[in-house]
């Protein structure tokens, strides 16, 4: 018994070491916008010689003509939409690989996982081109069309492997009692599939919301700059930087993330290990 309590506290011991490891940089980041630069640069210690929320408001005023109240609801203008439509598109396209037959099934799947394996910096140029042409630069479209379309195959495909743990004998019994194709998705599949769209939608919301280069190259007006461009303005917007107010605007912008990560923890962790009802 000792032995096992022994065990016990060392594993937890262990798993508190790595865990402070892990999360030190945002524990620095936070007292970090207690400190001035002199603090910040020219001493080691991790708290500050005083506490005062001034950078935080100071922060949160921006620059020029726009808070960063505005840039929050840009954000979330831009991030929302475009979760809710890939989360939605990837589950139709997934649910049609899972459970039909259909002509070129095969190379399809194929050319589904080749896409998966596209860099980002080989297609930026004719994408924009194209949303150049169809005068969606400098607008939210850029993110909200291939959101639609499925364009990332990483959603579809992190569906489909959940779906095969999923008996098609489900499928077969919601037939027998008169359900349509469409209703067994909603009514029989959906509810099951809880963790795995969970899991996509909680990773296009982490990608779109910390999307830094995207963001930089298809929208072009400060009024409509997500909180990733704002960060980085304000690194321009004085001659010397105060870094303790950009860390403050640094620290609200995760928390948002942070939030979401935690309460959908369960969900993520079953939908990554892509676990499912076993037949």
């Amino acid at each position: 018994m000792k032995s096992k309590k022994r065990n016990l506290f060392f594993d937890y011991l262990l798993i508190f070491i790595i865990g402070f490891v892990l999360l030190y940089p945002i524990i620095w980041m936070f007292f970090s916008t207690f400190k001035t630069n002199e603090e910040i640069f020219g001493s080691f210690k991790l708290l500050p010689e005083s506490f005062s929320f001034q950078y935080y408001i100071d922060g949160w005023k921006g620059s020029g003509k726009f808070t960063y109240a505005k840039f929050f609801l840009n954000t979330f203008i831009m991030v929302v939409p475009t979760t809710l439509l890939t989360v939605l598109s990837a589950t139709f396209v997934a649910y049609g690989f899972a459970r039909f037959n259909f002509p070129g099934k095969k190379f399809l799947f194929i050319l589904l996982l080749a896409m998966m394996m596209l860099p980002n910096a080989v297609v930026i140029i004719p994408r924009y081109t194209l949303y150049n042409k169809f005068h969606w630069v400098d607008s939210y479209m850029p993110f909200y069309a291939p959101a639609v379309l499925c364009c990332n195959s990483f959603f579809p495909y992190m569906i489909i492997q959940f779906l095969r743990g999923i008996p098609r004998e489900l499928d077969e019994s919601a037939y027998i009692d008169g359900c349509g194709t469409f209703k067994t998705l909603t009514r029989i599949i959906l509810p099951l599939m809880k963790p795995a769209l969970f899991s996509a939608g909680l990773f296009q919301f982490l990608w779109t919301y910390n999307d830094y280069f995207n963001s930089l190259i298809f929208i072009n007006s400060v009024k409509k700059y997500p909180i990733s461009l704002a960060l980085r303005m304000s690194l321009d917007a004085e001659s010397v930087v105060q870094w303790g107010k950009v860390l403050a605007m640094a620290t609200v912008a995760v928390i948002p993330v942070m939030i979401l990560f935690f309460a959908a923890q369960k969900y993520f962790v079953e939908g990554i290990a892509t676990s499912g009802l076993k037949g």
